[in-house]
């Protein structure tokens, strides 16, 4: 799973649309770069958008009709690239933030893709092992038009994993007549899959949290850190820092958080995790605190490792941390940005910070298709070299432009994007 799924209480529910988000974002960075107004129109919409329809068999032997979306930005740069969600409140504009956010993110790390994402409006927990199967198997089928190894590589996200993407592989594998192990990543090592991936979106989180200390004079053995968020890229970020000497004294997940300002047990919080499916009940902790209260803890770093609109209007000026690592998509708001840019927070933007799991997504693509396998000490090394180089070029842009982590990021990316669109010119 690629997060656990939470919410910061009804400010959330109040934050901005989040394709008006990623819209506000771009045309921020459209304007620092001057940029072509045709090539704003072009860049500033999704390419495609694709909404199904599809039944489901349900295990009683009833009959449900689902809607799916798969939503391509851009595919300039190459194949759409973006994972697949499953989620009561997954809707088409979502869907569409995201898919642009993975074009910014792919241009970020320099990966030749474009952005797509996708996603099924359901509650997972509430179907079995064997719906959740039926399901994704037929909105694999329903969306084959478009996902492909040449075309666009889904992969797992919120309320989706290894066996979502198996189903996915094995479902278009069929329909080929032979397999087709590039069509998706995040698969099991089995039929595919990279060594390293698990991890890579929480150590990429971990390189750029480094870099950023490193910028700030931050020692991260006198640095404390809460994540909001403990399913993979959560457990896997506080795990990693933990490793490089950083206090975790706060976690939380969809039931809850803990709080110990002398610092969890991190290994031992996994093992509780482990066992118990949450964070809450863990002896180590001193309190147990709300996900919203755990965004206004008195901490040097806080990452937000769950889903959008965390960081409103509403509580940015209560946010006492002076780093915030934006390991979720779409944490925080353009108004959150703009009281976080005032008082003097860094903010490492999404499309930076949790780009270590589409980066090591293309190593597996890259794998797959010539059919020959890294190491993971290999996989591990590319993936530093490149979100390390990544943050350097975002913070340079940021100093040159004088403006937010943020922008830098957007206007690396937008120019990117934006001189291939030029270079290949207008079809026909």
């Amino acid at each position: 799973m690629a997060s656990n799924v939470l919410t910061a209480g009804a400010e959330a529910a109040e934050a901005a649309n989040p394709y008006e988000t990623a819209q506000r974002q771009f045309d921020q960075a459209a304007a620092i770069l001057d940029l072509d107004p045709g090539l704003r129109q072009v860049l500033r919409e999704v390419r495609r958008e694709f909404t199904v329809n599809f039944p489901v068999r349900m295990d009683d032997g009833s009959i449900r009709v689902f809607t799916g979306y798969r939503v391509q930005h851009n595919l300039t740069r190459g194949p759409a690239k973006g994972g697949i969600r499953y989620h009561p409140q997954v809707s088409l504009d979502e869907v569409k933030a995201l898919s642009m956010w993975m074009t910014w993110k792919c241009a970020v790390t320099n990966l030749p893709y474009g952005g797509a994402k996708g996603g099924v409006i359901c509650d997972p927990t509430q179907l079995s092992l064997q719906e959740l199967e039926n399901l994704t198997r037929r909105y694999a089928s329903e969306i084959s038009l478009l996902i492909g190894p040449e075309s666009d590589i889904p992969a797992p996200d919120v309320n989706t994993n290894q066996q979502t993407m198996a189903w996915i592989m094995d479902t278009i594998s069929m329909e080929k007549g032979y397999s087709v192990p590039a069509t998706v990543t995040g698969k099991p090592l089995s039929i595919g899959g990279s060594q390293g991936r698990p991890a890579a979106t929480g150590r990429g989180v971990m390189v750029v949290t480094l870099e950023a200390c490193r910028r700030m004079g931050l020692d991260p053995s006198q640095a404390t850190v809460a994540i909001q968020g403990f399913g993979n890229v959560g457990s896997v970020s506080a795990e990693l820092l933990h490793g490089q000497g950083f206090k975790v004294v706060a976690v939380s997940d969809v039931f809850g958080g803990i709080h110990n300002p002398d610092g969890l047990d991190v290994p031992a919080l996994l093992e509780h995790q482990r066992t118990t499916g949450k964070v809450r009940g863990f002896a180590g902790a001193r309190e147990e605190i709300s996900n919203s209260a755990l965004l206004e803890l008195p901490v040097h770093i806080l990452i937000p490792a769950a889903l959008e609109n965390q960081f409103t209007m509403h509580n940015a000026a209560r946010v006492q941390a002076k780093l915030v690592v934006e390991a979720a998509n779409g944490p925080t708001t353009p108004e959150a940005d703009d009281i976080f840019h005032q008082r003097g927070v860094v903010v490492v933007p999404d499309i930076l910070a949790n780009a270590g799991g589409v980066t090591v997504s293309y190593f597996e693509w890259v794998q797959d298709l010539q059919s020959f396998f890294w190491e993971e000490s290999e996989i591990n090394q590319r993936l530093t070299r490149i979100m390390e180089q990544a943050y350097h070029q975002v913070d340079d842009l940021a100093q040159q432009h004088r403006t937010t982590l943020r922008m830098g990021a957007y206007c690396l990316a937008v120019k990117r994007v934006a001189d291939a669109t030029a270079v290949r010119g207008i079809y026909p």
